[in-house]
């Protein structure tokens, strides 16, 4: 599988669904650790600022483009991606394989409420995923017996909402303890699950403003991630 490189991070070059269908499926089955990184413009701004966080996400066995101005910019270099692939629907596609093959799953991440109705929303929707556990996000990187606490329930797949970089480097520091599974940060995700952030309606995602529809809906907490958008592709095309 062909990488498209945005800023030195290499970005899947791959549909979703082939990227589900010929990659990730296989290796739940096969019982491969597989790290996945959904990267948007403003990780990729922090790995330039943080040069272990940058190599944890260039490490990662896949790192998809979720934002539209990694597509862009990809665009732009005139090494167009095939698609976007963002990182709430990857997880939506991987609770359906879940449920169907009766998989495990830990959900770790967000605040305790959200965590827990998030786990609720899942029980009810996917009845045949086994939970193995959930915990919210408040937990130090550095807390060794609780990552193995984690890694003692040996889940098929684990969602990391703790957000970046701290999703990715608990991900980095301690999947080494699991057998196997598929481990993944979703950064907001399950704040959607529990129905507490709504996903932009279909019509913008199509017209790929979704970004602008979330800083309609949350103008506070999302001007400062708007403005590394634009300071993103500002260094794209410019190459600073």
């Amino acid at each position: 599988m062909q990488n498209v490189t945005v800023m030195d991070i290499p970005f899947v070059n791959i549909t979703k669904q082939d990227l589900l269908q010929e990659h990730i499926y296989p290796r739940l089955e096969q019982k491969k650790k597989t790290f996945v990184v959904t990267a948007n413009p403003e990780i990729v701004m922090k790995t330039r600022e943080d040069a272990a966080f940058k190599k944890i996400v260039q490490e990662a066995d896949y790192t998809v483009p979720d934002g539209i101005g990694i597509i862009i910019a990809a665009k732009w270099m005139k090494t167009p991606l095939q698609e976007r692939i963002a990182g709430y629907d990857l997880s939506l596609d991987l609770l359906n394989y879940a449920n169907t093959h009766q998989l495990s799953c830990y959900f770790l991440g967000a605040s305790e409420e959200i965590n827990q109705k998030a786990v609720e929303k899942v029980k009810k929707d996917y009845p045949n995923i086994e939970i193995a556990g959930n915990h919210h996000g408040f937990f130090e990187l550095e807390d060794y017996d609780f990552a193995k606490s984690v890694a003692d329930t040996q889940p098929d797949i684990i969602f990391v909402a703790a957000g970046f970089p701290k999703q990715e480097k608990w991900i980095a520091a301690y999947k080494h303890l699991f057998d196997h599974g598929l481990f993944i940060g979703v950064g907001g995700t399950f704040d959607a699950l529990a129905g507490t952030v709504k996903r932009a309606p279909a019509f913008w995602i199509k017209l790929n403003l979704e970004w602008f529809y979330r800083l309609s809906q949350q103008p506070r907490t999302r001007f400062k991630r708007t403005l590394k958008l634009f300071e993103f592709m500002f260094r794209v095309m410019f190459n600073r």
